[in-house]
């Protein structure tokens, strides 16, 4: 385990963890895969016909339509939608996101052992884990969307319980189909951003919200410290 030690932390004992940010953008990589199957079952659902027609039946009825459109006869059925693979997808994103928050819960993270032993060889680029945790934050939140979305008479029904009333509908989705789409659209833009850019908003929106004040702690990732020279130039003392 000493691989995974060395390119996922820094030192996971730590006061202020550090991750290898060229590990994280790996990751990153490969989470892409989430987002863009989700946009690819969003087009499905939303932008392709619902309907499914058995072209050995369709006849025509030599009628035509007053735009002198001609009809035309055959069976169809309507397609239904079985989201099961999307939720476990998701739930399996959530589990990364909040495995890679803390120490003890990313060694049980395939995504973090592959990128780790992927980044074994290229020089290690050490940031600090709390703006990480804030981003990573901002997915989990994009992901529970999207599970209410795919589910949203479960989530309904959970909800209805709870309050012992009927809040939210349980025969049609509540949630305007616009929501997702743009969601995935950003999520997947922000993750290349992470990936092939190293540009990640949520550690910048971070950053922005300690200077603010908002959160009272010192923005490491503004500091630009470079760790490994001042460990050279102590070893070197």
């Amino acid at each position: 385990m000493s691989w995974f030690k060395n390119t996922w932390f820094r030192d996971p004992d730590e006061n202020i963890l550090f991750i290898n940010d060229t590990a994280v953008r790996i990751r990153a990589g490969m989470m892409l895969v989430i987002p863009l199957f989700m946009a690819l079952t969003l087009f499905d659902v939303l932008y392709t016909s619902p309907w499914i027609v058995n072209e050995t039946t369709i006849e025509d009825t030599y009628e035509i339509t007053e735009a002198s459109q001609i009809i035309y006869s055959g069976e169809m059925v309507k397609r239904s939608y079985d989201f099961s693979v999307q939720t476990l997808l998701l739930f399996y994103g959530l589990f990364e996101l909040i495995a890679g928050m803390f120490v003890w819960t990313a060694r049980f993270s395939p995504s973090i052992q592959l990128a780790s032993f992927l980044a074994r060889n290229k020089p290690p680029v050490w940031k600090p884990l709390t703006p990480k945790r804030f981003a990573w934050g901002l997915g989990i939140a994009l992901a529970s969307f999207c599970l209410v979305f795919f589910n949203p008479d479960v989530f309904a029904g959970a909800i209805n319980t709870l309050f012992s009333s009927e809040l939210l509908p349980t025969t049609y989705n509540y949630i305007p189909y616009q929501i997702p789409v743009t969601l995935i659209w950003v999520c997947l833009a922000l993750m290349w951003f992470e990936a092939v850019l190293g540009f990640c908003l949520g550690c910048k929106i971070h950053s922005l919200l300690v200077w603010m004040g908002v959160i009272t702690e010192p923005c490491y990732a503004c500091n630009n410290i470079d760790w490994d020279a001042i460990k050279r130039k102590h070893e070197a003392a």
